[in-house]
This record gives C-alpha cells, sequence and structure tokens, in this order.
C-alpha cells in the first residue's frame, strides 16, 4: 500500500475498537438442552433454576461425587454413608444449619460431623444431597423418587426442590393409582395446590379411587380423613345437580325469551306465510332468523282455527294464551303492539290475585336475566 493511501491513526483506532472479540462459549451445564427454567424463587432471574440432566459434567457435581475435603457424613436406613460439605449444606437447608451449629460446639476434633437421613431410600437421599449442590436431576430418578424427595425438601426447608417435586407429581405422576398417597402426602407437606389438585382428581373419578388399596389403607389409617373426602364427594354430587338444575332453568328462560321474540316478529313484520293484514307475505323468501318461529307459527295457526280455545280447552290453545300473556307482561308499549290481546291482558291484570300476579313477576325477572334485555326494543322488566 502506498503512502498516499495509508490511513490516519485515527481510523485506525476507530477500526480496533469497532472488532469486538468473539464471545466465549456458555458452559455445558447451560448450554445442554435439558436445561429447563422458570422453577425461579427469588427476585434474581439466575437463581433458583433447576435442570434435569442425562450427563453434565458439573464441578458441584464433581466435588458431590469425590467428596473433596468433605467434613459431614450422612447416615442412610441401608448403613450407607453419603459424605458432603458443611458449607454447600447449611447455605441450602436452613435445617441443616441449626443441626450442624450444634454439632460445631460439641465436637472441637477433628472427626467429620455426623447427619442422619431416615424413613427414605438411600438413593433417596442421595438424590436429595446432590440436588443441594447442582440443584440438578435425572428424570428417571425422579420419576421413581418424587414422593420421597417432597417429604425431605419439606422436612429441610428447600422451596426450589419442592416446587420441583410439585410440579412433576401434578403434570406427569398424578394417576388413580396413587393419588391418595399423594393427597395425604401433599397435606402432611403444606402443599396446597398439590392437595386441591388431588382433591378435585378424587371427585373426578370416586368411582375408580374407591376401588384402589391406597384408598382402603387410608381408610384404615385415617378414618377422620376418609370421611371428610366422603362428605365433600355428597356435597360435589349436590352441587353438580344444583348447576344442572339451573342450567335447564336457563334453557327454559331463553326458550320463553326467543318464543317471545318471535311472536313479535310474526305481528310486526310477518313470517312468510303467516303474518298482519297490511304486510304482503313472501312464501320463497330465506330462511327465517328466529329459531323459535316455526313452531309458534303452528300454534297460532291451530289457535285461530281450534273451537276449543277457550280457558281449560284445549292443551295447544291454553300454552298460547300463557304465551300471550307473557307477552302483555313484556311488552314495551300495548297501545301500538301488533300482538293480539296485548292490551287486555295488561287490563286484566288488575283482577289477578297478589300471589299468581308475584308469581308471574318471578318469571319475567328470570326470562330478562336469562338474556339480560333490560332496555331491549321489545320488551322491559317493569316493577308494577
Amino acid at each position: 500500500m502506498g503512502p498516499g493511501n495509508e490511513e490516519s491513526p485515527s481510523n485506525l483506532e476507530k477500526k480496533k475498537t469497532m472488532i469486538l472479540p468473539v464471545p466465549p462459549p456458555l458452559p455445558v451445564h447451560l448450554n445442554t438442552r435439558f436445561y429447563q427454567r422458570g422453577l425461579s424463587t427469588s427476585g434474581s432471574r439466575n437463581r433458583g433454576h433447576c435442570c434435569s440432566y442425562s450427563s453434565i459434567d458439573d464441578p458441584m457435581d464433581r466435588l458431590f461425587d469425590q467428596a473433596y475435603r468433605a467434613d459431614v457424613s450422612i447416615l442412610t436406613d441401608d448403613g450407607g454413608i453419603i459424605y458432603a460439605h458443611a458449607s454447600i449444606l447449611g447455605n441450602a437447608s436452613p435445617v441443616f444449619r441449626s443441626m450442624l451449629k450444634q454439632q460445631k460446639g460439641r465436637t472441637r476434633d477433628k472427626r467429620l460431623r455426623s447427619i442422619s437421613i431416615r424413613g427414605v431410600q438411600p438413593e433417596a437421599a442421595r438424590i436429595f444431597i446432590r440436588f443441594l449442590y447442582s440443584s440438578c436431576y435425572e428424570e428417571g430418578k425422579m420419576k421413581e423418587f418424587a414422593m420421597p424427595l417432597l417429604v425431605l425438601s419439606h422436612a429441610y426447608v428447600v422451596p426450589r426442590l419442592k416446587q420441583v417435586c410439585e410440579s412433576w407429581l401434578e403434570q406427569r405422576l398424578l394417576s388413580i393409582e396413587n393419588v391418595v398417597d399423594i393427597f395425604q402426602l401433599s397435606l402432611l407437606c403444606n402443599a396446597p395446590r398439590l392437595s386441591l389438585i388431588c382433591h378435585r382428581f378424587v371427585l373426578k373419578n370416586f368411582k375408580f379411587v374407591s376401588a384402589t388399596e391406597g384408598w382402603y389403607a387410608m381408610k384404615e389409617s385415617h378414618p377422620v380423613l376418609e370421611k371428610e373426602v366422603l362428605a365433600s364427594t355428597i356435597d360435589e354430587d349436590f352441587r353438580q345437580k344444583e348447576r344442572t338444575r339451573k342450567a335447564n332453568e336457563k334453557k327454559i328462560y331463553e326458550q320463553l325469551y326467543d318464543a317471545m321474540e318471535a311472536l313479535v316478529h310474526i305481528f310486526r313484520d310477518g313470517c312468510r306465510t303467516i303474518g298482519p293484514f297490511n304486510k304482503t307475505l313472501r312464501d320463497d323468501c330465506e330462511p327465517c332468523e328466529y329459531m323459535a318461529c316455526k313452531g309458534l307459527e303452528a300454534l297460532v295457526r291451530h289457535f285461530a282455527g281450534c273451537k276449543l280455545r277457550g280457558p281449560g280447552g284445549c292443551v295447544h290453545c291454553k300454552r298460547m294464551w300463557q304465551i300471550l300473556e307473557l307477552h302483555s307482561r313484556l311488552c314495551v308499549d300495548s297501545d301500538a303492539c301488533g300482538v293480539p290481546l296485548c292490551r287486555n291482558f295488561r287490563q286484566r291484570r288488575r283482577k289477578q290475585n297478589k300471589k299468581e300476579e308475584m308469581r308471574w313477576r318471578i318469571l319475567v325477572k328470570k326470562i330478562v336475566r336469562s338474556k339480560s334485555i333490560n332496555g331491549a326494543p321489545f320488551f322491559v322488566l317493569e316493577s308494577t
């Protein structure tokens, strides 16, 4: 490059600052596809993360496996020993911290401080201690030991592991065979969400759950809890019947409202072959948008031609009388209404007794509320 093409020192300096070095790769335990987020238990974004792994070369895992300079021995039910470090155990669990602090004053020599973990499988205790080191677990081990790990995480106050166990039990491991055991365990371990999910699962599948070995075991060991579950089952059955009854009632009220709309449509606008005298009817028009129009049209035709349409006569005519009276109680303006006998029913209401009047008012209110039609163009809810 000639002297005329040399760049100034300032330009060279700018280029050096623009060329950034390539960042180093992430550590293996963060760059693996098994790394799972979303289990944060504090305000920090990186704290509280847990990972499931198959083969992760993590320094904390190596420290646990090699037990380098371990100063705590953990005794298990099979007589085995798990070596650990007091600083890691105390930092991960306040219960361990208190236990180790008590032993520190008693043992002044260089012997290992000893802790016992009883009542669970030795492998579950080992998985538990490993989690305190790396916050990682093997999926196969979690499937096998989720319940004892939940007990350990609750007993030694390890909220991250407790969240993982609850999530596994809720989403992957809950079944008809083990739901009773998990339900009792969730009550003992103060896991309200898990206990609620188990309780709903039992209510939904009570016939099959009540035939399992877990149910008979609970019946013998915790008869009070069994009675409470049975009582809640009866209550849930009653509530389900009540919901079904109310849903059926609402459906009837909605059908009555549709019939009121169709009645106004027939006598105001006309519908194909039936309508007021001042309307030109067309049989070839598009299908009517009112669902109840077809059935109501047949009822109106029968009412117009029936010879027994007086009170107490024909069953169909009696229904038509009730529809006309119900319309008169919902109508906005009886004087301008085109529905037959609307004004007459308004005047007749003055002669009705209070009991019958109250029944009609209750029916009108339920119809109005089923469709929320306050202020609708056809109907109005009156206070009279």
